[in-house]
């Protein structure tokens, strides 16, 4: 098996298990890393080779075998801070045991409140939330990373991410409103089947490098997008409030959604990695689901 046909991947959940799926049904080795003995055996029952390791303790990390591989790195910052610890140390104990490529999943929230505005790759970042900025601490710890190593790093912008098993039924079913569709800010999605292809795409593809952003492409507010899934399963569209409202009835994180409102332009990955979605529309995602 040559370079390249082994894959690791930190961060296992769902987007993780999609990848393992799509490059096991390509014949390729996949190991997973898992902190936990029932980590371990639910990676082994869905065909992941499990490699016991945590990202808290540095010295577990000393022999995970990332020599040669398409490295994927799905796991979030700590839920506190500034920065990336975690990634930090990842990538100190891998560099004697170089990966070909590292894919990272990162936010689109490095981006900001935008005004709606459609935004490409180059636009400045401005982070908002804690989240975001430590998620932009993270891509550049990444990119001075690879400056040093040479490893080519591709970093995914990525928005709501939305898919079976990933629907809000329970907000709707509870009746919690949403803003009126006038004052609804711009918000992008992406199916996480075509997520998890994304990602593939750009650890097979030999030119992929820097920054993405990954959508449908087909932005809208995110009042219609719970209006669309109400829709789907035939549950009573939200009730709708002002913004002024929402801001004192909502939850400090519901309200974080509602300060940002951009709109992503996809023209990079479409045309350099070559992406041709499965859902390129919210409707067609849905129907999926």
């Amino acid at each position: 098996m040559g370079d390249g046909e082994r894959i690791f991947i930190v961060g296992c959940g769902d987007i993780g298990q999609r990848v393992a799926a799509l490059e096991s049904k390509e014949g390729r080795r996949v190991q997973g890393m898992a902190r936990s003995d029932d980590v371990a055996r639910r990676l082994a029952s869905l065909g992941i080779e499990p490699i016991r390791a945590d990202l808290d303790h540095a010295v577990s990390l000393r022999d995970v075998p990332t020599q040669g591989a398409t490295l994927y790195y799905f796991a979030p910052p700590p839920a506190a801070g500034a920065g990336d610890p975690r990634l930090d140390i990842f990538l100190q104990a891998i560099t004697p045991r170089l990966p070909i490529r590292i894919v990272y999943i990162s936010t689109s929230g490095v981006y900001g409140d935008c005004g709606g505005a459609w935004i490409d790759e180059l636009h400045p970042l401005n982070p908002i939330t804690d989240r975001a900025k430590r998620r932009m601490a993270a891509e550049s710890l990444l990119e001075n990373w690879s400056d040093t190593t040479g490893v080519n790093v591709v970093v995914l912008r990525v928005p709501g991410i939305y898919g079976p098993g990933r629907l809000p039924f329970e907000r709707i079913r509870a009746g919690r409103p949403v803003v009126t569709e006038a004052e609804s800010p711009y918000s992008n999605r992406i199916h996480a089947n075509d997520l998890a292809r994304v990602c593939q795409i750009a650890g097979r593809h030999g030119d992929a490098t820097g920054v993405y952003n990954v959508s449908d492409g087909h932005p809208t507010t995110m009042t219609d997008y719970f209006n669309r899934v109400a829709d789907a399963v035939g549950l009573p569209r939200p009730p709708q409030v002002s913004m002024a409202e929402a801001r004192r009835m909502l939850d400090p994180a519901t309200l974080s959604f509602l300060e940002e409102s951009k709109r992503l332009v996809i023209k990079r990955m479409r045309e350099s990695l070559g992406v041709d979605l499965l859902y390129p529309t919210l409707a067609e995602g849905l129907l999926a689901c």
